[in-house]
């Protein structure tokens, strides 16, 4: 027989919206701190906010994390790129050349891209009704970025950005069906844990590298840039994932993803109001369009 969840109660509704609100509010963020800090710097400063966060987290709850090995933690150090240090690299690169609001909605198709990597790596079937959905949002995220743009194909500009965000969600995807076999031996925050020491250690000296490559100093970052980095390590990449995943043991799995579907509309409010960004015509058909594509998938 299969095991069911509970009934979702509005208290995990309350935590999975506050997840989303944190991840909607972390391209502004992003976007702010970029102003004033070089991107690889503000991915290690990042890392080592939500690396203490996890620290003083294990140290309260007294939890010890495991270890089985030199090989599962090669996998972890993997799993660490894909989800970690390489992802946040290349998807902070990326949104200092495009939009916050863009870059919401390539998120917002990360089930896609675990779709189509779950096919390739694990041999999953894709209905005709998932290739539809996933048709569907590649058609969004081509209205997004507009069909002239394309068409040009000049890798520079906001084009450069979209492409360069979009390619750190399959990374993303990549993670997701790495871990998925790890986590039905490991505790989903213990991995979590784990991985994001992982990609602390390496990005500690990519982001040295990069401040003495710009002649850059910690001195000189202003305190807006400061607040948005300790937003991005505290509530972004530490208490949304402890939310996140606290939802995740309360509601099915379709149920989770329809609550994601709120981080785009809430990125371009941010956005429009702190950024003062403009919301197109073109970004409300595409997200329309992918999501109308993800919905399909998940119901394939």
């Amino acid at each position: 027989m299969t095991e069911t969840k509970p009934s979702a109660s509005p208290i995990a509704g309350f935590t999975l919206l506050g997840a989303c609100f944190f991840w909607a509010a972390s391209f502004i963020a992003t976007k702010t701190a970029l102003a004033n800090v070089p991107p690889l710097t503000v991915v290690m400063l990042r890392m080592v906010v939500s690396s203490l966060c996890y620290l003083l987290w294990l140290t309260i709850t007294r939890r010890k994390l495991p270890f089985h090995g030199y090989r599962w933690l090669g996998k972890l150090f993997l799993c660490s790129l894909f989800g970690a240090g390489l992802h946040y690299s290349v998807q902070t690169i990326g949104i200092q050349y495009t939009t916050a609001s863009n870059s919401s909605i390539y998120v917002a198709t990360g089930p896609i891209t675990i779709t189509i990597i779950a096919a390739i790596f694990l041999g999953e079937r894709i209905t005709w009704k998932k290739a539809l959905g996933i048709f569907c949002a590649l058609i969004g995220v081509f209205t997004v970025m507009g069909f002239e743009t394309i068409l040009a194909f000049s890798l520079k500009g906001r084009l450069l950005g979209d492409l360069l965000v979009f390619s750190s969600i399959f990374m993303w995807g990549i993670f997701t069906v790495m871990s998925k076999g790890m986590t039905r031996t490991l505790d989903p925050l213990d991995m979590t844990a784990i991985v994001t020491f992982l990609g602390t250690s390496y990005m500690i000296p990519l982001g040295w590298w990069e401040m003495k490559q710009k002649s850059f100093s910690l001195t000189s970052i202003p305190a807006d840039a400061w607040a948005s980095i300790a937003f991005l390590g505290i509530f972004c990449s530490f208490m949304a994932v402890l939310l996140y995943i606290y939802s995740l043991s309360k509601m099915e799995s379709q149920k989770v993803a329809v609550y994601l579907y709120t981080i785009p509309p809430m990125t371009y409010i941010f956005a429009t109001l702190i950024l003062k960004e403009s919301i197109t015509v073109g970004l409300i058909q595409g997200t329309l369009i992918v999501m109308g594509g993800v919905y399909i998938t998940q119901r394939g």
